[in-house]
This record gives structure tokens, C-alpha cells and sequence, in this order.
């Protein structure tokens, strides 16, 4: 297993960005959940909420301690990069916490709830976001016009943040999730990847086709409408700074091509006892390598990628469930 790079509670990146780690490290969120407070004094925007743990909070306020505006709340906005709970379910004990701030420096002026930005998601997790909404104070935040806890983002849209020249710029990047999403910092020539591109290892993604598109579409934006939007600097919603972001990038989108190209290969073959190949079948000959522990998460992947292959006409399903879908390769490539 690939060593972890151990990574401080708090960090400041540039003159405008500082990491707070949400103390929550597993198999799947690597250190835990990195959180970014942006600006160069408050009130900031704040990037994910972690994953509610109480050991987030005294780091999250040590970092907002330094707002030097007593005027101002510490935060006038949330950014949520996507639904997954390690990024949102923090959401009640920051707003607590921000109001807690502001009641410490007793001042006469009348609290300034954060508005609460994500991208709009029809989907299954919204009854986790009602829930979720359903532990907020309705005076901890402020409402969209709509009346809703979330304002829409959407793709492209400049966000502007206090004590910064140039705009965050939204990037909508669905694959991860549906309502995944980027941020380009343009003064720190760096992009938030949240859950699309990791600090270290790979990235998981509900819908491969999406996710392979969402990676060419973060490449492409270096140029994008003949503005000068390049970036070297990959900011990740798990794990440590990727300084070579383009090229990490491209590798990503590498190695999915090889693994396309090997399920081909594979298929290509005759199919074991005569039957056609199911996702086991094909998975445990590319992986026959490797420990069987891993044959079972490597089989979504691998379902992924048949899955994207049958949308482009490339393969057939023939029926099953779950490992034991079977495929017939209707295309020689």
C-alpha cells in the first residue's frame, strides 16, 4: 500500500489560501477530508466542511482566529464541491461555531450568516442533504431567494472573494458525482480537484464516460476562450498538494485508457468453457496478479469501463447481475 504523506491539521498554501485537514483519515479519505479557507482577510470563503468530527473544529477555529475585520463575520460563504457526506456533513457544527465567533467579540452589529453555495443535484443524496438541512438553525445561514439552503452554482461562474484580484472560477466536473465541481484560483495558479483528482492514488467516479470527459474538460480549460487560465498547482479535496497538476492529470486519463484497452484485449479472447465473458471473468484475468482482496473493487472499475464501451456501441450486455454481468464485444478495435 502506497505510504501516506502526512499532512499538518493547518497549512498555509499561498498568501490567500490555507488548508485545515478534517481530521478524519481512512482507507478512503487518505489524511481526511482537506478543507481550504480562501481570502486575504475575512470575511473568507470557505471550501468543504469536513466530515463533522468535534477534533476539526478547534483547528478550523485557530485558522479563523487571525480575521482582522471586526466588522465583517470570519466567513461570508461556503463552497460544497459535491453531496459525499466527508465534504458536507460538517455543515452544523461550522455554522455553529461561526456563530459562536461572532457573539465572542460582542459587537453591536447584527450577525451576517454565510451563504451556502453547491452545485444543483437531482439525485438519491438529496434526502441526505434534507436531512443534513433539517439540523441547521434557520438563522445559522442565509437562505437562497428561493428559499432553499443551497445557492446554485454553475459551471463557469466567476465567485469573488474578499481581498482577491481576480475571481474563483466554477468548473462543473461530474463524474466523481454528478454534482462534483472544480475551483480555479487564478493568483495561485493552482485548481481545487476535490474528489476527481486525489493528492495520492486514484480517484473513484460513479460514471466513467463523465469523469474521462470532466478530466479532458480540466485540461482544455488551460486555454479556455483564449484567456490565459493555465494553472500548475492542483489543490485536492484528499491528500497533499500535486504540484504537477496538467501531468498528473494526463495520467490519470493514461491509465483509463490502458485499462479500456486491456478489457478489449481480454475480450478478444476466446471466452473461458465457451461462455461469454462476464466482469469476474475479465477482471480476474487482468488481475490475476494481483491478491483476490482487490478483484472486488477493481470489478467496479472494470464494470465502469464496459459500461462506457456499451454506451459508445462498442460492447453488448447479455444479461446477469452485479460480477457476473455478461458482455459480448461487438466491435473489433
Amino acid at each position: 500500500m502506497e505510504k501516506l504523506e502526512a499532512l499538518a491539521s493547518v497549512t498555509r498554501l499561498s498568501d490567500r489560501v490555507v488548508r485545515v485537514l478534517g481530521q478524519n483519515p481512512g482507507k478512503f479519505t487518505l489524511q481526511g477530508t482537506n478543507t481550504y479557507i480562501i481570502g486575504q482577510r475575512n470575511p473568507y470563503t470557505l471550501v468543504d466542511t469536513g466530515e463533522g468530527k468535534e477534533e476539526y473544529i478547534p483547528h478550523l477555529e485557530s485558522a479563523l482566529r487571525e480575521a482582522s475585520n471586526p466588522e465583517e463575520p470570519h466567513v461570508s460563504d461556503i463552497i460544497i464541491s459535491h453531496w459525499h457526506g466527508d465534504h458536507v456533513n460538517g455543515l452544523p457544527s461550522v455554522l455553529s461555531l461561526l456563530r459562536r465567533l461572532w457573539d465572542e467579540r460582542n459587537v453591536p452589529a447584527p450577525f451576517k450568516p454565510p451563504r451556502i453555495h453547491k452545485f444543483p443535484l437531482a439525485h438519491t443524496a438529496d434526502g441526505g442533504l434534507e436531512v443534513l438541512r433539517s439540523k441547521l438553525s434557520q438563522d445559522s445561514y442565509t437562505a437562497a431567494p428561493n428559499g432553499t439552503l443551497f445557492h446554485d452554482l454553475s459551471d463557469l461562474q466567476s465567485f469573488f472573494v474578499t481581498g482577491c484580484t481576480a475571481p474563483l472560477k466554477v468548473l462543473h466536473t461530474p463524474g466523481h458525482t454528478k454534482d462534483s465541481i472544480c475551483l480555479y484560483l487564478p493568483e495561485d495558479r493552482a485548481l481545487y480537484t476535490a474528489d476527481t483528482i486525489l493528492g495520492q492514488g486514484t480517484a473513484v467516479f460513479e460514471d466513467l464516460a463523465s469523469y474521462i470527459s470532466s478530466l479532458r474538460k480540466m485540461l482544455d480549460f488551460r486555454s479556455s476562450d483564449g484567456h490565459n487560465t493555465e494553472y500548475a498547482a492542483l489543490y485536492p479535496g484528499h491528500g497533499p498538494v500535486v504540484t504537477e497538476g496538467p501531468k498528473l492529470i494526463s495520467t490519470y486519463i493514461e491509465h483509463r485508457t490502458e485499462r479500456e484497452n486491456q478489457i478489449v484485449h481480454v475480450m478478444k479472447q476466446p471466452p473461458p468453457e465457451g461462455q461469454p465473458w462476464s466482469t469476474w471473468g475479465i477482471v480476474s484475468t487482468i488481475y490475476a496478479a494481483y491478491p483476490q482482496n482487490l478483484w472486488l473493487p477493481a470489478a467496479n472499475s472494470v464494470d465502469q469501463h464496459l459500461k462506457k464501451l456499451q454506451a459508445e456501441g462498442k460492447v453488448r450486455h447479455l444479461g446477469g447481475e452485479g460480477k457476473d454481468v455478461k458482455w459480448e464485444l461487438l466491435a473489433k478495435l
